[in-house]
């Protein structure tokens, strides 16, 4: 059972970067899928987060109007695009999994995987 995240590097502020959370050994679909990130010397912070079954999205304020959480069933993977780019966004981006959560509240994801870095540089 594996859970990767993935997409991460250097982009200028304003790009846009869209990482991966691919899952090998069950199937993504029948879970709620986070994302988080965490910056130096900060603690984790929710994103955004795709329900089960339903597909039905949240994000936070510092996810809202800037980032998309998709899921593509077929390739077992859930996306995060991010467009406008800040310096402040710089953080490691993870991806993690629930049973039961609604929100992208950390406590309530069972399962995380590595994370990746995003560097935005002004």
């Amino acid at each position: 059972v594996q859970l990767q995240a993935s997409g991460g590097g250097l982009v200028q502020a304003g790009g846009s970067l869209r990482l991966s959370c691919d899952a090998s050994g069950f199937t993504l679909d029948y879970l709620s899928i986070g994302w988080f990130r965490q910056a130096p010397g900060k603690e984790r912070e929710g994103l955004s987060l795709i329900t089960k079954n339903s597909g039905g999205t949240y994000y936070t304020e510092s996810a809202k109007g800037r980032f998309t959480i998709s899921r593509d069933g077929a390739k077992n993977t859930v996306y995060l695009q991010m467009r406008n780019l800040k310096p402040e966004d710089t953080a490691i981006y993870y991806c993690a999994t629930s049973n039961r959560a609604v929100l992208p509240i950390a406590d309530e994801f069972d399962y995380w995987g590595p994370g990746t870095l995003v560097t935005v540089s002004s």
